[in-house]
């Protein structure tokens, strides 16, 4: 009986491995769950090492490779309805010298504010367009990450200019000067849909 009930959990435990190699090697545990994996295999993986915790409910397999970006990963499983805004967004495209202490998050108005014991976070609230336009989805260690293009995330910016300071978009827009693909239409799309078309024109006519 015993050598049957082994051999059941020796399937078990490969099965759960097969399905986080099949997902990239990190689940939440309501998506292991979901996915057939019985909470005790997903704790006796976790009590042998086979998996790591990475945040409070996610976990990885141990022997994947590092991750490039942990802190992105980690809030894009943890707050799948979210969206990379900000300072964050600006340093994942490159336009900015500022190093973000926290992860700026952008929620729909009336979202339940989330609770992260790691990575520290930011929350923004953003209402119909301003949430929902811009959006990229753009895949890291992967996982499926949404974040603002770099055309939204200077509108944003500019609407936000008193929390993330002026001279930080100013800095931003002269970056996204030097890359090879300017979309001046863009960026005057979504100044306009963040209600920054006019604050923001005379910056771009002066730097773009």
């Amino acid at each position: 009986m015993r050598s049957k009930n082994t051999h059941a959990a020796n399937s078990r435990y490969t099965k759960a491995v097969c399905i986080f190699k099949d997902h990239g090697g990190i689940l939440r545990t309501a998506q292991a769950l979901k996915l057939g994996i019985h909470p005790g295999t997903l704790y006796a993986m976790r009590d042998s090492g086979t998996l790591e915790m990475i945040s409070r409910g996610v976990y990885r397999l141990s022997d994947s490779p590092p991750l490039s970006n942990p802190d992105l990963v980690t809030v894009a499983t943890r707050i799948p309805g979210g969206v990379i805004c900000l300072i964050s967004a600006l340093s994942y495209h490159e336009i900015t010298t500022q190093i973000p202490h926290e992860i700026h998050v952008a929620l729909p108005r009336g979202a339940e504010e989330p609770r992260l014991d790691y990575p520290p976070i930011k929350t923004y609230r953003f209402t119909g367009e301003a949430f929902t336009a811009g959006v990229e989805t753009h895949d890291i260690d992967s996982v499926s990450v949404r974040i603002y293009s770099p055309e939204k995330t200077l509108a944003d910016c500019f609407k936000f200019r008193n929390k993330v300071g002026l001279d930080t978009v100013i800095e931003a827009i002269r970056f996204y000067r030097e890359r090879k693909s300017i979309n001046v239409e863009d960026l005057l799309y979504y100044a306009t849909i963040c209600r920054v078309n006019k604050i923001m024109r005379p910056y771009l006519e002066a730097i773009l």
